[in-house]
């Protein structure tokens, strides 16, 4: 059953996919239905999930489970992995390498790799106080809380030192 994201519950699961580039116009009109159908017949073990998406600064792909009614299995992660290997074939995006970067720039979402993002640091382009994005959430609360956070206070801090 696909839902509003906004109604799953702070302890749902979550899942952040970034792109390596925005999605154009066209593309947000061709996903956003083959998101829906994927979402609309996702199951575990034939049993119906509670889920729903969303896709902000065009650039990420979020899907949220409600587990509280059926929690995943190993072959629904696989099929939703699949369906995002598709995507990536299909629109030759990267949505899987968990080795880049995102923060902002301005009114914009900039992407680098780990590698780059490390020396921008180190060169001070970018500050304690830059907007990084933490992929690595787990639930819709962190999500909500722990996604948008300054460098200083998510897991790249570390890079500061």
């Amino acid at each position: 059953m696909l839902i509003d994201f906004n109604q799953l519950p702070n302890e749902a699961r979550v899942w952040v996919y970034q792109a390596n580039r925005s999605f154009s116009e066209e593309e947000l009109q061709s996903l956003q239905p083959e998101i829906e159908n994927f979402l609309k017949e996702w199951t575990v073990h034939g049993k119906e999930l509670r889920v729903a998406y969303q896709m902000p600064y065009k650039r990420f792909l979020v899907f949220g489970l409600d587990e509280s009614l059926s929690a995943t299995s190993g072959c629904s992660i696989d099929a939703s992995v699949r369906f995002i290997q598709a995507l990536e074939e299909k629109y030759k995006l990267d949505l899987l390498d968990k080795m880049n970067v995102s923060y902002k720039h301005s009114e914009h979402v900039a992407y680098k790799s780990l590698v780059d993002f490390k020396k921008m640091v180190k060169q001070k382009s970018v500050s304690p106080r830059t907007i990084v994005f933490n992929n690595l959430v787990n639930t819709k609360a962190e999500f909500d809380e722990y996604w948008e956070v300054p460098l200083a206070e998510s897991w790249h801090s570390r890079f500061l030192k």
